[in-house]
């Protein structure tokens, strides 16, 4: 096993936490213990973002670097009589990668261990068989024997049920593997962001973000954009990687460990020109490796950032991770740390006089 660092420490309590959107206090609060020490005030919005300011410069222009603190789960929606739960996706799953796999159900009393079902191969028809289980047959079982039993171990409707895995250093060390990472990753780069401008001179003020309600419409990056009115944000997010068996280049281009990706176009958002070429101009200047992406089927947060108020210049700075919205992702250390890397040394740059050029562009 590798030896835990400080790094893998902190992300290993970012990764295990559990918070499903609308339920992110848990992760908040590891989040807030990291980065209070490099703040010089923390806030929260109405629906539970956390914000957490660090002035460089009092008066300089306002920039948002945003990770989101939710991970996709589900929600229990019903208890039958036999003390099964019926529950409900919360942010995108793909059926073939959930059934047989254990979930932690988070309750008032405390956690609850399950495992998710369904009809067993053996039963079902030579036809049926050759079909994947549709999410709305399966189940949630948690060993009760009935409703009742189900209740009285804490377990309600409305209570947030949380994928189960272990964080795990692969033994190629820099290969991390973990659930959550989207986007537990994005909180730890917008960390370690205001960690590394500690004693640094900047010309700005910086707020570090762990937005509620990504997985569900981009939600918190609204309300905590409302709040910041920043005049320019970062979304930092996890990206597809590319560089698996039988994906093609065409499909996605990315490779981990080859540097952060600066999302140019995706669903949510057409990538902002001026800002964009600022980061790259910046990345290139010191040598920071970096990877272009589009993500025609997918959004981040700078969605909603860029929509806020009179509109704000902002883009997406990503992770290739392999295997997201599923139990266990895995991305590589290199490109966390690259991501931190050109994110602070744009933050240096970006004075008054940048953000106007950049604005204007």
């Amino acid at each position: 096993m590798a030896k835990m660092d400080e790094t893998l420490t902190m992300l290993k309590d970012l990764t295990d936490a559990n918070g499903i959107p609308g339920n992110e206090r848990e992760v908040r609060e590891v989040m807030k213990k990291y980065i209070a020490p490099y703040a010089d005030e923390i806030t929260t919005d109405g629906l539970g973002s956390l914000i957490a300011k660090k002035v460089g410069k009092e008066g300089g222009p306002k920039i948002m670097v945003a990770g989101h603190l939710d991970e996709v789960g589900f929600m229990v929606t019903a208890i039958d009589d036999k003390g099964f739960l019926r529950f409900q996706t919360v942010g995108g799953w793909w059926g073939q990668v959930m059934l047989a796999q254990r979930v932690t159900i988070v309750t008032r009393k405390g956690n609850v261990t399950g495992i998710i079902g369904s009809k067993p191969p053996h039963v079902l028809s030579a036809e049926a068989r050759k079909k994947p289980i549709e999410i709305k047959d399966m189940f949630i079982d948690i060993g009760a024997s009935s409703r009742e039993e189900a209740s009285e171990w804490g377990v309600r409707p409305g209570d947030m049920v949380v994928p189960y895995f272990e964080f795990t250093v692969m033994n190629n060390e820099k290969m991390l593997l973990a659930k959550a990472w989207d986007n537990r990753i994005g909180c730890a780069i917008a960390i370690d962001v205001l960690k590394q401008l500690q004693g640094v001179d900047h010309p700005n003020v910086v707020y570090g973000v762990g937005n509620v309600q990504e997985e569900v419409g981009l939600r918190g990056a609204k309300t905590a954009t409302y709040k910041i009115q920043p005049d320019i944000g970062f979304a930092v997010d996890v990206g597809i990687a590319g560089d698996t068996p039988g994906i093609s280049e065409k499909e996605a281009m990315s490779k981990m460990g080859k540097g952060p990706q600066v999302v140019v176009y995706d669903a949510s958002m057409v990538a902002h020109k001026g800002l964009r070429d600022f980061v790259t101009d910046t990345a290139d200047e010191l040598n920071i490796p970096y990877q272009f992406e589009s993500i025609p089927g997918g959004g981040t947060d700078a969605g909603s950032i860029h929509l806020t108020h009179n509109g704000v210049p902002a883009l997406a700075i990503t992770i290739a991770t392999r295997y997201i919205h599923s139990h266990a992702a895995m991305l590589h250390r290199d490109d966390y740390e690259n991501a931190v890397k050109l994110i602070v040394e744009v933050i240096k740059r970006l004075d008054r006089e940048a953000v106007d050029k950049i604005t204007f562009e």
